[in-house]
């Protein structure tokens, strides 16, 4: 272990290895102050409000501290990003069931059309949506099953299902143009 006074001379990088070396909470707390700025924006970019967004950091010191222990990270930075990406978007979702958010469509991947998460879908879109979803290739059908149905972050289904992060991400989002345009296609046949 290095010296406590030499812990804020580190790089980012060798505060990282001790972490994960000496799993040593001092370290681990310098290295988290150092990106507690692009936490906090990025927080407050999603939630949209200075209080969530200051929970939220709160929040993310105990999840990434334990998280940071049980994967083989190659990049901290770029996987911080998507742990507090996911962090945020999976508080959103929990609180979309208390209230409604208007956003606008060109923020939104599928504009108008419908999410998987839609509980008001026809018969027609439900069995569409069924079939869809089973003419997916495995890798984009579990992932989006994980994703959506099962509340899994990114980090969780790389952790289940052995595929890279960047596998994950590609899986999640080609399958939902694919599904949206299987459906689209059903649908017109109907």
């Amino acid at each position: 272990m290095k010296n406590r006074r030499d812990i804020p001379t580190l790089s980012n990088e060798e505060l990282f290895s001790l972490c994960k070396k000496e799993e040593q909470p001092v370290c681990f707390g310098e290295l988290y102050r150092r990106y507690i700025p692009m936490i906090y924006g990025l927080c407050l970019k999603y939630l949209a409000d200075k209080t969530d967004a200051q929970d939220a950091v709160m929040d993310l010191f105990e999840e990434v501290s334990q998280k940071i222990k049980r994967y083989d990270i190659q990049n901290f930075h770029t996987w911080l990003y998507s742990v507090v990406k996911n962090h945020c978007l999976l508080r959103l979702r929990k609180a979309k069931q208390s209230f409604f958010v208007n956003m606008d469509d060109t923020i939104m991947e599928n504009g108008d059309f419908f999410t998987l998460l839609d509980k008001e879908k026809s018969s027609e879109e439900e069995s569409a949506l069924m079939l869809c979803m089973n003419e997916l290739g495995e890798e984009q059908r579990k992932s989006i099953e994980y994703f959506y149905y099962e509340n899994k972050s990114y980090a969780d289904i790389v952790s289940i299902t052995g595929y890279t992060l960047e596998k994950v991400k590609s899986y999640i989002q080609n399958g939902k143009r694919n599904l949206k345009n299987c459906i689209t296609r059903v649908l017109k046949m109907q």
